[in-house]
């Protein structure tokens, strides 16, 4: 996969070329390149932003500069694209968006700044995108949490190939608890059944689990989700569970 960054501050990407991005990078698993659309500018003074037609507060990012370096990056990379503005008008980026994006030969995100961008900018554009409702100072940071994201999906990216199925949200549910060595610290244990071998058990302890923290901290998840008979087995014991230790009474098998 190709990713490009339109972006008036290629500084601020540095941080993927560390950890596991940057690994990706060197194994030529992944072709990541920022360009500042502000060369693109077309006075002395690299001006690549103006005041609205009509009035109002902020500047807005002009056309020419982001259009120019398209056109540049299409003629050097001619062939399909997925071109993502970062904006609060798009729709929420979550982990399905982020495996569809992955199967993209081609990524192109732009990234705004100043109160806006000019609205034929969008015409570029085949997908737009936002992290929540809520607003930051630029697309740069939006940006490389999607890139890290749908990095991470592509082959060979994780070390381990199991990493990422069973990642939060990957099956609907938020990720079952985890432990490490020691075994026992400050009073606090390992569960039994993950120290006994039974692979089977550990499935099951782990997928009721799952559907607990979901059910404790994120029920909205949970809405419309198809689990089939076994996970609905188990969710009724977490929620049966749940009501015994709110009544008082000791919890049984």
């Amino acid at each position: 996969m190709r990713i490009d960054v339109l972006s008036l501050f290629p500084g601020m990407f540095a941080p993927l070329t560390e950890s596991i991005m940057g690994k990706a990078l060197e194994k030529g698993l992944l072709d990541f390149a920022v360009t500042d659309f502000r060369q693109y500018s077309h006075d002395k003074h690299n001006h690549v932003d103006d005041t609205p037609y009509g009035g109002g507060a902020g500047m807005l990012l002009k056309p020419e500069p982001i259009f120019e370096a398209m056109d540049d990056l299409t003629a050097q990379h001619p062939g399909p694209k997925r071109v993502i503005l970062l904006d609060p008008a798009g729709k929420r980026f979550d982990q399905t968006e982020a495996k569809q994006l992955a199967q993209a030969d081609h990524l192109v995100f732009i990234c705004g700044h100043y109160e806006g961008y000019d609205e034929r900018i969008r015409s570029l554009v085949t997908d737009e995108y936002s992290l929540g409702d809520f607003v930051v100072t630029g697309g740069e940071m939006p940006a490389m949490i999607m890139i890290d994201a749908i990095a991470r999906l592509l082959p060979g990216v994780l070390g381990n190939a199991e990493s990422a199925p069973t990642d939060s949200f990957e099956n609907g549910l938020l990720e079952y608890p985890e432990y490490t060595r020691p075994p026992e610290y400050r009073g606090m244990a390992v569960p039994e059944v993950l120290q006994n071998g039974n692979h089977q058990l550990i499935a099951q302890w782990r997928l009721k689990e799952s559907l607990r923290r979901t059910w404790q901290r994120r029920p909205d998840l949970l809405d419309g989700l198809a689990l089939d008979q076994n996970a609905q087995k188990l969710l009724a014991e977490v929620k049966r569970e749940a009501r015994t230790i709110d009544a008082g009474e000791p919890e049984t098998d």
